[in-house]
């Protein structure tokens, strides 16, 4: 069913999620909606997220389409709980606040050059991309993209680069009207190196340079400090349901 996207923005009003703009801006993702000339409630999917808002639904949270399951309020949650039950899992995730002018280049510039001589920074090209996406490590700092034409029009994403090949990298996950949701990922053996800052580093910087905003949502704890590390500040920590 084709969802009439201006029918349903009210009730993801004020939900400063950035993969909701995407597809609410016609970006990335779809949405479905229980009712298409009327709807009440409405499920947008971006990604491996979905996101639930509106009046609470059954046939919709029955239909949850990706593995993060994000609701607006407790009424949502008790209905996931509900159907899903022990089939998720509930966690917290961590909301970044969204503050532009927040950002320290100099600082940025120094954490990304704090990388060990053996270690380079590379903007992703597409040599980069071919190898990354068919790695399980690493393919979500690109998979959100049709392709490596469609992620060079719309995205960008640096890459620390060790004996010829990717080990860590920041990127865009998702793609918004002035923006990019930034994912990071490091190969769990080049982990706690100071990689996954510089890269995330020099992406912001490049994100500045464009005029593009670089937003940043934590998965856990870690991320919220390099989040910090970075010039970030914590917003509030949210629950998600994580399919089994």
């Amino acid at each position: 069913m084709m969802v009439d996207l201006l029918k349903i923005a009210p009730f993801f009003s004020e939900w400063k999620e950035t993969l909701i703009w995407s597809c609410l801006q016609g970006c990335m993702g779809y949405a479905i909606a229980d009712h298409n000339e009327n709807p009440t409630a409405a499920q947008i999917v971006v990604g491996d997220f979905c996101f639930y808002a509106g009046m609470p639904n059954a046939d919709l949270v029955k239909q949850a389409a990706a593995p993060i399951i994000v609701p607006r309020n407790l009424e949502w949650c008790e209905l996931i709980e509900f159907i899903w039950g022990d089939r998720v899992e509930k966690v917290l995730r961590y909301a970044i606040k969204k503050e532009p002018d927040v950002f320290d280049a100099e600082k940025l510039a120094e954490y990304a050059t704090l990388v060990d001589e053996k270690y380079t920074l590379k903007l992703i090209d597409q040599e980069i991309y071919d190898y990354i996406i068919q790695e399980d490590w690493s393919k979500d700092l690109c998979s959100q993209f049709a392709d490596y034409h469609d992620y060079r029009k719309r995205g960008i994403g640096v890459a620390v680069i060790h004996q010829g090949k990717p080990v860590s990298g920041a990127s865009s996950y998702t793609v918004y009207n002035g923006g990019i949701e930034i994912e990071v990922d490091t190969k769990p053996e080049f982990r706690r190196k100071g990689l996954a800052a510089a890269c995330s580093a020099r992406l912001i910087l490049e994100c500045l340079q464009r005029e593009f905003y670089p937003s940043w949502d934590a998965h856990d704890l870690h991320s919220v400090a390099l989040a910090e590390k970075l010039g970030y500040h914590m917003d509030a920590p949210y629950t998600v349901y994580i399919k089994r």
